[in-house]
């Protein structure tokens, strides 16, 4: 019985990968076009991490420079505030995720990618902060938050799975010997215990806590 689950939040409950990309593409965008382009790619296929990694990674690969906390968080402070202003919407969320997240008593939490003020910002916003017992983010690393909420909340890993769009999301759940159900990205169905085509279909058969 899955009793526990834990949720990725873009791409699976907000489709929010343009307006990421559009603050990224701002915050780098002095430099040139192809290197945004292949940073784009970086950011796209690395969804679950964090921003904070993302901007030093750009820094020490692109530009082959160091760059220190407090200019990371400067330009992730300026990311955060496009994120504010363009996704508190509710026609970006994913209508069969929150109908799932809605018709089932399981116990929910979300584990993101995304800074963690900002992350509880939008669920506010949004209107969907009561139907999970804990919201958390960046700059924590996935596989932190995850290890963090079975241990507090003395989950079993049987009865835990994580749904992520990411194989940062597939390793979070495999370092913590939990089940990884992949959803909103092809190239995960290797690595899903199951893979989700459609929230309905694929939890029509599995017995989940009521």
């Amino acid at each position: 019985m899955i009793k526990n689950i834990l949720f990725d939040f873009d791409g699976v409950i907000l489709d929010s990968m343009e307006i990421r990309d559009y603050g990224f593409k701002k915050i780098v965008s002095t430099y040139p076009k192809e290197m945004v382009d292949d940073f784009i790619k970086y950011h796209r296929y690395n969804a679950g991490l964090s921003r904070f990694v993302k901007i030093k990674y750009f820094y020490n690969h692109y530009l082959d420079q160091e760059i220190s906390k407090l200019e990371i968080q400067v330009l992730a402070d300026k990311f955060s505030k496009i994120m504010r202003e363009k996704l508190p919407n509710k026609k970006y969320l994913i209508k069969e995720a929150l109908d799932f997240i809605k018709q089932n008593n399981s116990n929910m939490h979300i584990v993101s990618g995304s800074e963690e003020k900002e992350l509880n910002f939008l669920c506010n916003k949004l209107e969907i902060y009561k139907y999970f017992k804990t919201i958390e983010g960046s700059p924590t690393p996935k596989v932190n938050l995850v290890k963090n909420i079975m241990l507090h909340f003395n989950y079993e890993p049987r009865e835990t799975i994580l749904i992520g769009d990411s194989i940062n999301d597939y390793e979070a759940a495999k370092d913590n010997y939990i089940d990884f159900y992949g959803y909103n990205n092809k190239d995960l169905i290797k690595f899903s215990k199951q893979y989700i085509y459609s929230f309905q279909e694929t939890f029509k058969n599995i017995e989940i806590k009521k």
